[in-house]
């Protein structure tokens, strides 16, 4: 398929004798057409879009500025230096039965700005009617490719949403559906990626399977997971006694998310090789659909939400989770709760971010599963703006196993300085740090107030 694309981008290069790129809507790059001249200098947005095969959202919404997502016939985009866009562009909007799939790019090195556009009832030069006929085919490809995921993201979300005794089913329907799409053998180990938040305000939030070992995708809601649903308190909630589809210690009784997620199953050498769901994490993190807003930022809270008192939290990077390999589909709900868990955990802890495996996030295994509650009595006075560096001195102190010199080098303190501060977090929270048990309590009481 890609292959395909890669075809019909080097006929439009071709035909207009301009270097082409194929981006999808959300600016993800899909195909470039060669530049062959040695003198021939790209601007940064370009060079960037082929290095990281993806754009900024900041360039995104530049672009989108102009048009291009209404636009149904080619237009041109001027040069702007100060937005790294060097060398003006001629768009060719790719659409389907009226729906815009993505885009294909046309470097302007000034030979084709007297070239007719067409619109406005005069007719487009003959090359870009030919280019416009064959993005026509390009939209057409994508089209199906957008059906065939949204297919497969339909049913692996039921499968994640699938109670114990529906997995079966839920899980046979799925490998027919991968097997049928040439994209999975059974017995082949696969694992889940989940990003946090992922916005699903479009109805289709699902990015195209395109990714190498990327076979499927789906965007849940707040809550979505095994079992129905969350509770009203945000907790997911399971009928006793139901497992975690077969590995040992996993339940369904585990927090739900709280922000809509990013599913992805992504297909491994080996189970425990997952350099491949890494490297589709870190794609799906520069989509502008990964990531939180302001206002999310605000309500999440706590010493880690950067917001002063009276303002708003800046925007938080999105966060993605690794679960644990598995050749089983009926194993792949517990393989989402721990990719979610690790998620959670890489969005609280930013040493361990943005992608992290379940595996990695040591007390955080323990912490995401239990249910969501207010934040233990004791480190209320901590939580609150005025007391944050104290929060973080505590929990510093604490990461540290108390040992004050190696505390005070961490946060650049002098010993005497920590001291003052440990003991005003002993006078908030009534604890004493030189007792074990408090010790405990305190440190993952702040650890879960980040989760």
């Amino acid at each position: 398929m890609r292959g395909d694309y890669q075809q019909l981008v080097d006929e439009i290069s071709a035909a207009l004798g301009a270097p082409a790129t194929l981006e999808d809507r959300d600016f993800g790059l899909i195909a470039f057409g060669a530049h062959e001249s040695d003198d021939e200098v790209m601007d940064p947005v370009r060079t960037r879009s082929i290095l990281q095969r993806r754009s900024s959202a900041a360039v995104r919404a530049w672009f989108e500025a102009f048009g291009i997502a209404r636009a149904k016939t080619a237009l041109r985009i001027p040069p702007d230096p100060a937005a790294g866009v060097f060398k003006g562009r001629i768009c060719l909007p790719v659409r389907h039965r009226g729906i815009v799939h993505g885009y294909v790019w046309l470097l302007d090195d000034g030979h084709l700005t007297d070239l007719a556009l067409g619109g406005r009832g005069a007719p487009p030069d003959p090359r870009i009617a030919q280019a416009m006929e064959t993005a026509s085919r390009i939209g057409a490809l994508l089209a199906d490719e957008a059906r065939a995921g949204s297919e497969l993201g339909d049913l692996l979300r039921e499968l994640l949403d699938a109670s114990a005794a529906g997995r079966p089913a839920a899980a046979a329907a799925l490998r027919d559906a991968l097997r049928d799409s040439l994209r999975f053998t059974p017995g082949v180990p696969l694992t889940l990626v989940a990003v946090l938040p992922w916005d699903t305000s479009d109805t289709d939030t699902a990015p195209l399977p395109g990714l190498p070992g990327l076979l499927a995708a789906c965007a849940l809601p707040a809550g979505g997971g095994p079992e129905g649903g969350p509770a009203a308190d945000g907790t997911q909630a399971a009928p006793p006694g139901t497992g975690g589809g077969g590995r040992p210690g996993a339940a369904d009784a585990r927090p739900a998310a709280a922000v809509p997620s990013l599913a992805a199953l992504v297909r491994l050498r080996s189970p425990g090789a997952l350099a491949p769901a890494h490297a589709v994490a870190e794609q799906l993190l520069r989509s502008p659909r990964a990531g939180a807003s302001p206002a999310e930022a605000s309500a999440r809270g706590g010493p880690a939400a950067g917001g002063s008192a009276g303002q708003p939290a800046p925007p938080v990077p999105g966060a993605a989770g690794i679960g644990a390999g598995t050749s089983e589909l009926t194993a792949l709900p517990a393989t989402w709760r721990e990719a979610l868990d690790a998620a959670r955990a890489a969005r609280a802890e930013p040493r361990l971010g943005p992608v992290t495996q379940w595996d990695a996030i040591g007390a955080y295994r323990m912490l995401t599963t239990l249910p969501k509650a207010a934040p233990d009595p004791v480190i209320g006075p901590l939580l609150t703006p005025a007391h944050a560096e104290l929060a973080r001195t505590a929990e510093v102190f604490l990461d540290c196993a108390g040992q004050a010199s190696r505390t005070a080098q961490l946060l650049g303190i002098h010993r005497q300085t920590l001291y003052y501060r440990l003991g005003r977090v002993e006078k908030l929270t009534g604890l004493d740090l030189g007792d074990g048990e408090h010790r405990l309590l305190l440190h993952m009481a702040l650890k879960a107030a980040r989760l």
